[in-house]
C-alpha cells in the first residue's frame, strides 16, 4: 500500500513538473495537449480540429483533452516547432516545407505542381519511403502523430490581374518563412514576401505586400480580399500537412493514447475533406459578392514554369529519390 502510494506521488511530481515546463496540464485521470495552429476559428481546418478533439475525448473515455490555440497565438510554425524538440505538450501542423529543415527528404511533400490530388499524396504517406524519413525525423525529436490531412489546395490572392507567371513579376506575395516556398514563389515569377499567416492581413492592407497564397477557405478566413481583388487558381499545391509532436513528449504517452492520437486524427481528416469541399465554394461566393474577380490562369504555362523546380534541390532530394516519388504516385 505505501509502495503504491510512493509510487502516485513520484508520478504526481513528474506530471507537475512537466506542467511547469512546458506549459502542460495534467491530472491524475486527463491529459490535457494543446494544439497550435495559424488558422483562424471557424475556417475547416479549425472545424476539424475541434472534431478531432472530440473524437480523441469520445475514445479516450475523457482521458485526452484538446486545448485549441488557433491565429498563431503559441507562436509562429517555426518557434513551435522548436518548442516541440525540447518536451512541450503541444501538437502542431506542419509540412514539408517546415520538416526539410530537418529532414530535407521530406521537401518532396510539398513540391509544386506533383501531385494531382490527395489519393496520390496518401500513397506516398504508406510508402516505405515516408516510413524512412519519419523514423529520420524522430532521431531529430519530432514525431508525425498523423499525415493524411489535406489543408487544402493553395491558389493566390493579388492585386492585380495574373494570367501567366510573367504577370507576377514585381509583386510581392506573402509565403510561410520556409526556403521551399520562397523559391517556390520566386520560380513562378513573384517576390516571395515570407512571414507568419498572422501577420498577412495587416500587412498586406498597408501595402507591404500584394497578395498571399493559400487554400481558398484560409485566404477567406484571413479576410486577404478585403486588400486584393483576384482570386488566381494556380492551384500549384495540394498540401499535405502532418501534425507533429516532440518524440520525448509521445514517449511518456501510454502507447495505446498514441494510436488513438493517429486513428482519430485520420477520421478528422476526412472530415477536413468535406469541410473543405463545402468552405471552398462558400468562399468563392462570398468573395465574388465582394468585388473579387475569379481568374483562371494557363496552368500549363505555370507547370512548364515549373517543370525543373526539384532540380534545384538535388542536394536535399536527388534524382534517385524524385523516382521513387514518380514510381509511388504513378505519375511523372
Amino acid at each position: 500500500m505505501r509502495s503504491n502510494l510512493v509510487k502516485k506521488i513520484v508520478i504526481g511530481a513528474v506530471w507537475l513538473g512537466l506542467s511547469v515546463m512546458s506549459g502542460a496540464s495534467y491530472s491524475a485521470d486527463v491529459i490535457k495537449i494543446k494544439i497550435a495552429y495559424g488558422n483562424n476559428v471557424g475556417e475547416p481546418n479549425d472545424k476539424a480540429l475541434r472534431e478531432w478533439g472530440r473524437l480523441m475525448k469520445e475514445r479516450s473515455k475523457g482521458r485526452v483533452e484538446f486545448q485549441f490555440f488557433p491565429s498563431s497565438q503559441l507562436g509562429s510554425q517555426k518557434d513551435v516547432t522548436e518548442q516541440l524538440t525540447i518536451g512541450s505538450n503541444v501538437i502542431t501542423i506542419s509540412d514539408g516545407g517546415f520538416l526539410m529543415d530537418y529532414v530535407p527528404e521530406f521537401g518532396v511533400t510539398y513540391l509544386p505542381y506533383i501531385y494531382d490530388n490527395k489519393e496520390q499524396l496518401f500513397k506516398l504517406v504508406d510508402s516505405d519511403l515516408f516510413k524512412d524519413m519519419s523514423k529520420k525525423l524522430e532521431e531529430k525529436g519530432l514525431f508525425i502523430v498523423h499525415s493524411k490531412w489535406i489543408y487544402g489546395v493553395r491558389n493566390m490572392l493579388v492585386s492585380k490581374p495574373v494570367s501567366k507567371p510573367a504577370d507576377l513579376a514585381g509583386l510581392k506575395i506573402r509565403v510561410p518563412n520556409i526556403r521551399l516556398a520562397n523559391e517556390m514563389m520566386g520560380a513562378m515569377g513573384a517576390t516571395a514576401t515570407p512571414m507568419p499567416l498572422a501577420e498577412a492581413y495587416p500587412a498586406l492592407m498597408q501595402g507591404v505586400i500584394n497578395g498571399a497564397e493559400n487554400p481558398i477557405p484560409v485566404l477567406y478566413g484571413g479576410k486577404m480580399y478585403e486588400g486584393a481583388k483576384y482570386l488566381i487558381m494556380t492551384r500549384h499545391q495540394v498540401n499535405l500537412t502532418p501534425w507533429i509532436a516532440g518524440t520525448s513528449f509521445i514517449k511518456k504517452l501510454p502507447p495505446e493514447i498514441v494510436t488513438m492520437l493517429k486513428e482519430t486524427g485520420e477520421e478528422a481528416g476526412k472530415f477536413l475533406d468535406k469541410q473543405n469541399e463545402i468552405a471552398d465554394q462558400e468562399a468563392v461566393a462570398k468573395m465574388q459578392a465582394s468585388g473579387v474577380k475569379v481568374i483562371e490562369p494557363d496552368r500549363a504555362a505555370f507547370k512548364t514554369a515549373m517543370a525543373d523546380f526539384p532540380n534545384r534541390f538535388s542536394k536535399e532530394f536527388p534524382p534517385e529519390v524524385m523516382k521513387k516519388v514518380y514510381s509511388i504516385i504513378g505519375s511523372k
